[in-house]
Formats: structure tokens, C-alpha cells, sequence
């Protein structure tokens, strides 16, 4: 082999490759793909199995921290608005969103909300309104009882914790609910390693067919089902099986995908990803993918899976801006790396997590040809 005297591209991940990296047309799911770069200003990209570019949206904000369609075909979308200062604490601009819109094919805003303590996650509900994910501090009474996480990390001995909102098109909130009013802290404890700023770190809230809500709280490595009536919570799966998940979502067989990032995993030392499939009766798994080794397919935060309609998996290995197809047997029959690379620019102390170029994307998914009516 010759080497020729270039440069060597430095970015370990670009050095390897972007683009479409495998496809099989006889086992891939046909349709489009959907994702945003994490470190975008803004664009959403739709992609064909060419890994071709065949629409994008240019919107005013910088993701916070994606986008999907909705079932008229417009773009449902959170973005990132400038934090308030003094940050609620180091990290909070990372994750921050701030404003939940609804954009048409052509990218014209036809819908917006702002809340300054929206993040990560809004999705459009059946009724037309939408829920959102924020944050709120926790009474100071419950402070002490808070377990786990790094000691003396609490900024000004303050906690955070999730609060959820419901908000109708015109803006009003009509259902509301608070973390730390339904969580018990002698069982849900913060992640040894992960600061005490924040109890539960959410980063999915999502409805299931029956109307009632499912979030995922990262911190705790806990997913919770809540009675919208009642809200209490009425199903968990904790950190005897999760390891800081994302994206928990019902299956139309009524059973959970979630992607199990594998950080920090309890009683193995091995960090390593997989995408299970958890029976909401028994909480056993049914399906689960993972690589082999384990370790080759990783990403200790973001990320997500998506259940294809031919029982294929579409995975979002977020760290590294990976997404990838596997079948049911666990074989890859389509990956694309993406190619956008940026320095994360966030306000605040920085962090491994926030360094460097990146081309990080949070969250992907692949939709048929007739969900795309205006293509």
C-alpha cells in the first residue's frame, strides 16, 4: 500500500467514513429517512436509500433536539432558544429547547410555543394539543433525600426535576405533572457518576394508543407509564435491566422498544449499547440487538430505535451520527454515518460530551413513500 503525503483528517469518525455505508434493496424497509444534525442551525434532512438528499428544511432555531413528521406530512420540530443567565446550572444549554413549532414542506412555520424550561422532547398528541418535557426545581425539603449522584454537585443546593405540560393550540397549559410529587427517592437514585443538579434527567415523553404517557428518565435509568387521570404511575422498568435509556416507544403489538444505552450498566463493566424489546406484562425481553462484540456498538447518550413495518429496526447510534437498519435476525441491511460535522456551540461550562467536532444526531426515522404525500 502507498501513502501519499496528505494530511490525516484528525476526526476519528469523519477519517472512517461518511455517507451511505451498506444497503441491501431486497431487505431494507423502503422509504425515507428523517434526521437532524445535533449540531445544525437548523436544517432537516430527508433522505432516499440512495442516501441521497431529497428535502430539506431550513428553520430558525438549532435543533433541541429533533424533528419527525406528523401524519399530515408537516414537520413537527424542537428547537433551541437562547438559556437565560446564569445557566440553572453547567450543562442545562446542551439539552435546553425552548420552542416547539410545526413547519410545512416549504418550511413556514403554521404553529409555535415557547417555554423557556422545555427540553429535549415535545410531541404533537391525538387530541391536537401537545406535551412537552421541562424542568423545575424540586422542593428544598426533599433535597437531602436525594441519593446517588457525585456529593456537593447540587448549584446553590438546589435539584432539578421533570415536569410535564400539556399545552392546547392556543397556548394554554390544561394538565400538568410534577416528578417529585410522584417519585419515591429511596428507590429512584441518580447515577453514581452523573452530577446532583438534576434528579431525573428526562428525555422521551410520549403517548400510548390507550392515551396514557410514557417518559424515560435517564438519571434514574428508569422508564414510567403515568394514568393520564389519575397521574399516578402505573408501570416502571428500572436500572435492574436499563442503563440510562432513550426513546421508549409502544410497539402496535403493545410491547416497548427502547434503546438501552448501556452507560454505567449495572453489575457489568463492559460498556456496550442494545436496542431490546420489553413485554409490558411480564417486563421480560422478547427481542434484543446488540453487536458482537458488544462493544462495537455504543453510544452513552442520545439515540434511539425505530419498528419498521416490515419488522425491521431502524437505530439511531447518536453519539457517532450512525443510523442503521437491522433485520430481526440482527443483520445490517442499511447504514448511513452523517456527514455534517460542528463544533457544538453552548454557552457554559464545557464538557467531554460538548467538545470537539461532532456529527451527533439524536434521534432518526425511516417513513414510507404515502406518509411523504406532498414528495
Amino acid at each position: 500500500m502507498t501513502f501519499t503525503a496528505t494530511s490525516v483528517d484528525q476526526n476519528t469518525i469523519r477519517r472512517r467514513g461518511t455517507g451511505l455505508k451498506a444497503y441491501n434493496p431486497e431487505k431494507v424497509f423502503k422509504g425515507y429517512t428523517l434526521f437532524t444534525p445535533l449540531t445544525g442551525q437548523g436544517e432537516v434532512y430527508l433522505l432516499n436509500l440512495e442516501g441521497e438528499v431529497v428535502h430539506q428544511w431550513n428553520l430558525p432555531y438549532p435543533p433541541g433536539l429533533y424533528g419527525y413528521l406528523l401524519p399530515n406530512g408537516n414537520l413537527f420540530y424542537s428547537g433551541k432558544t437562547p438559556p437565560e443567565e446564569p445557566l440553572r446550572f453547567a450543562l442545562w444549554a446542551a439539552f435546553k429547547s425552548g420552542v416547539v413549532l410545526e413547519a410545512d414542506p416549504k418550511g413556514n412555520i403554521i404553529w409555535e410555543y415557547k417555554h423557556p424550561d422545555h427540553h429535549h422532547d415535545g410531541r404533537r398528541l391525538a387530541n391536537g394539543n401537545t406535551i412537552l418535557l421541562a424542568i423545575e426545581k424540586i422542593p428544598q425539603s426533599l433535597v437531602p433525600r436525594i441519593k446517588g449522584g457525585v456529593s456537593g454537585t447540587e448549584p446553590n443546593g438546589e435539584i432539578y426535576a421533570d415536569v410535564l405540560y400539556e399545552v392546547t393550540p392556543g397556548g394554554e397549559i390544561v394538565w400538568t405533572w410534577h416528578a417529585h410529587e410522584h417519585l419515591d427517592p429511596d428507590i429512584f437514585t441518580i447515577t453514581p457518576q452523573d452530577h446532583r443538579h438534576e434528579w431525573t434527567h428526562g428525555n422521551t415523553v410520549g403517548e400510548l394508543a390507550d392515551g396514557n404517557i410514557i417518559v424515560s428518565f435517564r438519571n434514574i435509568s428508569t422508564v414510567v407509564i403515568i394514568d393520564r387521570k389519575t397521574k399516578e404511575i402505573i408501570w416502571t422498568l428500572g436500572d435492574d435491566v436499563l442503563a440510562q435509556q432513550h426513546f421508549p416507544n409502544e410497539l402496535a403489538n403493545g410491547n416497548i422498544l427502547i434503546f438501552d444505552n448501556g452507560a454505567h450498566r449495572r453489575n457489568i463493566a463492559l460498556n456496550f449499547s442494545r436496542v431490546i424489546e420489553v413485554n409490558r406484562q411480564s417486563k421480560e425481553i422478547v427481542w434484543e440487538y446488540k453487536d458482537n462484540p458488544p462493544q462495537n456498538f455504543f453510544s452513552s447518550y442520545i439515540s434511539g430505535a425505530q419498528r419498521l413495518a416490515n419488522g425491521n429496526t431502524l437505530i439511531t447510534e447518536g453519539a457517532y451520527g450512525r443510523i442503521f437498519e437491522v433485520t430481526v435476525t440482527g443483520e445490517i441491511v442499511w447504514e448511513y454515518i452523517n456527514p455534517h460535522f460542528a463544533v457544538r456551540n453552548i454557552p457554559g461550562e464545557k464538557s467531554p460530551v460538548t467538545s470537539g467536532e461532532q456529527n451527533t444526531v439524536f434521534r432518526a426515522f425511516r417513513y414510507a413513500p404515502e406518509e411523504i404525500p406532498w414528495l
